[in-house]
């Protein structure tokens, strides 16, 4: 039996929850900026610099997503037993750490050293991220209480969907006007700025030093079901970021960075006005109909007689997306005890990882065979199934304390 007292927090208005919130959103968009800035610069630096083929570009860039993955169980333990706080405090200089060692591999002169130590360097990308997004997803939701879980991770996806949209320009038009070497300067001295403002903001209690953690394969028991549905749902984000360029050109269309920029904006605007939603309606309730809106925004890419409606397609997909996210998050955060809080934030953001990595080589060979469209049909598919997931396969609403 799961002993599920804890401290009582008090609840804070929606204003104080704001301000509470702030510096958590910065941290998180300063470290992704970490993380976003160098994606274009990489490609740019290890095929047109240093001389490596495509494939190794791909690895290179792959394997920070990689290595974030396996070390979300790490990250979200960490976070249970040492808290919030000290998980973003580290996480933040080892962040540091792989932009120093970007710009060690930029004045390296030799192609396969340098290409080593930026291997190094994504490596140690991987557990930095875990650390401070798993640490500030937990953080933010022992300042303002489990009850606002869903404002906390809406907030907090605008900033990394900021940064890694502000990243990816900033990353170019570093390495047009200057060089690697500034790339790897840049990933330093964001983090460092992110770790000054989590130096400053107080630590909240530490809820599973003391008491037995539920072991981390049993806490993706509890949460499989919300993870399953949100990986489901990601898919199409997945697709129309990795081929939604591709598509147009294959149609001879123009406009594919509109897309783009449509299914950002639709995303970021919802989760600013409409992020309290899933705290009030409750997490199931919200993404059933976002996922309808997900659902339609793929029906007319995959359809689409002309840009327009493909850019339509784009942005409802963005819309409908946005809450998915901290609606499942809500209701997985529901169903596991406050000292696995952190474990259980590392596990449901895992499902995500993976999603984000297998769905990239399985929509290309979807497409190989059937073409681009398929790729939004199969989006479809992905979102009706996780429709219907959520009504009928989560079982009952399960509340815990804390």
């Amino acid at each position: 039996m799961m002993n599920n007292a804890s401290p009582v927090i008090s609840s804070p208005s929606s204003h104080q929850s704001a301000l509470r919130l702030l510096p958590l959103v910065a941290i998180v968009f300063t470290g992704f900026l970490a993380v976003g800035l160098p994606l274009p610069a990489l490609p740019l630096h290890v095929n047109g610099v240093l001389g490596f083929s495509p494939l190794v570009v791909g690895w290179i860039i792959g394997l920070q997503p990689l290595t974030t993955i396996l070390t979300r169980k790490f990250a979200g333990s960490y976070v249970d037993r040492h808290g919030p706080r000290r998980a973003v405090l580290a996480g933040l200089p080892m962040a540091a750490g792989a932009g120093l060692l970007y710009v060690v591999s930029a004045m390296v002169p030799h192609p396969g050293l340098s290409l080593a130590v930026l291997v190094v360097g994504r490596i140690l990308m991987g557990p930095a991220e875990s650390l401070f997004l798993t640490g500030t997803m937990t953080w933010g939701i022992g300042r303002v209480g489990p009850q606002r879980t869903g404002l906390v991770m809406s907030w907090q996806g605008i900033a990394m969907f900021a940064a890694l949209g502000l990243g990816a320009p900033l990353g170019v038009a570093i390495m047009q006007r200057m060089d690697f070497f500034a790339v790897g300067l840049a990933t330093i001295a964001f983090p460092l700025a992110g770790l000054a403002i989590a130096s400053r903001v107080p630590p909240v209690p530490v809820l599973g030093g003391a008491r037995k953690q539920v072991p981390f394969l049993q806490v993706i028991g509890l949460i499989w079901r919300q993870g399953a549905a949100l990986s489901l749902a990601s898919a199409p984000f997945a697709v129309l970021t990795a081929f939604v360029v591709l598509y147009f050109a294959s149609r001879g269309w123009e406009g594919a960075g509109l897309a783009l920029t449509g299914f950002a904006a639709g995303y970021i605007l919802v989760r600013l006005f409409f992020g309290k939603l899933p705290d009030q309606l409750g997490g199931r309730k919200v993404a059933a109909v976002s996922l309808v809106i997900e659902a339609l925004g793929q029906f007319l890419l995959w359809m689409a007689p002309s840009p327009a409606f493909a850019l339509a397609g784009a942005t409802l997909t963005g819309i409908g997306f946005s809450l998915v996210f901290p609606s499942m998050g809500v209701e997985a955060m529901r169903r596991v005890p406050p000292e696995s809080r952190g474990v259980a934030v590392g596990g449901f953001l895992a499902f995500v990882d993976v999603t984000a990595g297998v769905t990239g080589p399985l929509a290309g060979l979807l497409i190989g065979a059937f073409g681009y469209r398929a790729a939004f049909l199969a989006g479809l598919a992905a979102c009706v199934i996780s429709a219907a997931f959520i009504a009928f396969g989560m079982g009952k609403e399960v509340r815990r304390g804390g």
